[in-house]
């Protein structure tokens, strides 16, 4: 990690399309396939329902994501894997967009690994102790779902391009676990109806939580926050991306930050409108 460069719009709430990110994603790492820097893209969204493309084939999809979107969701189909996963201001994604060492070069698990360290590192600073392997009955679940006590907080997929790779992961912050739940419950009982059992999971509401719930770290600084943590204010959505900068930076090189910013070149905002459209049109309902 000597020479990944960090992007914060953990701050930057106004996007409605929630496919602006993942367009950001995409555009990104075909420059890291081509030369450019690796990055940790961290965002978050207002109001949005995301779910993966298994999801989108189900026999009432479209009428289910109707129905969020008359209750203010922003919905989408992104084009990295995983099931559905509804977003807001406490919830922290989290990006890591990388080279591929060889074009052919499929370890896939070895970049799960990458993201759960760096999550793992982040949430002891919070007081906290993540555990992966898969939570049944949590929402878009994996073997390399992140808990604490037995509960979810945190869900990892991937996106692979010839040259480059997108580790993505979701990290419920704040907020409660139980209610996001309930709304991915409530997409699959319509969106699922006459659907094979098998093609989705069955989501209990008492398998997520958030850091919040799970450290207790809600009230005040956690133990073992760090300073820049604190700095970020209350919130532990805030801490919790602080955490996540204070991991990169303690393996940041200036070398190889010199080197990575020489080759760094953020894609325009009409040219990331362009690509979620596009993701839009191929992936969407």
């Amino acid at each position: 990690m000597s020479g990944l460069l960090i992007l914060d719009r953990t701050d930057w709430l106004q996007a409605d399309d929630p496919l602006y990110a993942f367009a950001l994603d995409e555009l990104l790492c075909r420059a890291a396939g081509a030369g450019g820097p690796a990055i940790c893209h961290l965002w978050r969204h207002p109001r949005a329902f995301v779910m993966g493309l298994r999801d989108s084939r189900l026999p009432r999809a479209k009428e289910a994501a109707g129905r969020l979107a008359g209750l203010g969701y922003g919905v989408a189909v992104r084009n990295s894997g995983g099931a559905a996963v509804p977003l807001d201001p406490g919830v922290v994604n989290l990006s890591l967009i990388l080279p591929k060492d060889r074009a052919e070069d499929l370890a896939f698990h070895g970049d799960f690994e990458r993201m759960y360290d760096l999550i793992r590192l982040a949430v002891r600073q919070l007081g906290g102790e993540a555990s992966k392997g898969e939570v049944i009955g949590s929402y878009c679940p994996g073997d390399f779902d992140l808990s604490i006590a037995g509960r979810k907080f945190c869900g990892i997929a991937q996106r692979r391009q010839v040259k480059s790779y997108i580790v993505q992961a979701f990290v419920n912050a704040e907020g409660e676990g139980a209610r996001r739940a309930e709304v991915v419950r409530e997409f699959y009982k319509l969106a699922a109806e006459g659907a094979d059992p098998s093609s989705y999971p069955d989501v209990g509401t008492d398998r997520m939580a958030s850091l919040e719930e799970l450290t207790g770290a809600g009230g005040g600084i956690g133990g073992g926050a760090s300073d820049s943590a604190e700095r970020t204010g209350q919130g532990l959505a805030a801490r919790f991306a602080a955490a996540v900068k204070d991991v990169i930076r303690a393996h940041q090189t200036p070398a190889g930050i010199a080197s990575a910013e020489a080759r760094l070149h953020l894609p325009e905002p009409d040219e990331i409108e362009e690509m979620a459209a596009s993701l839009r049109t191929r992936y969407g309902l």
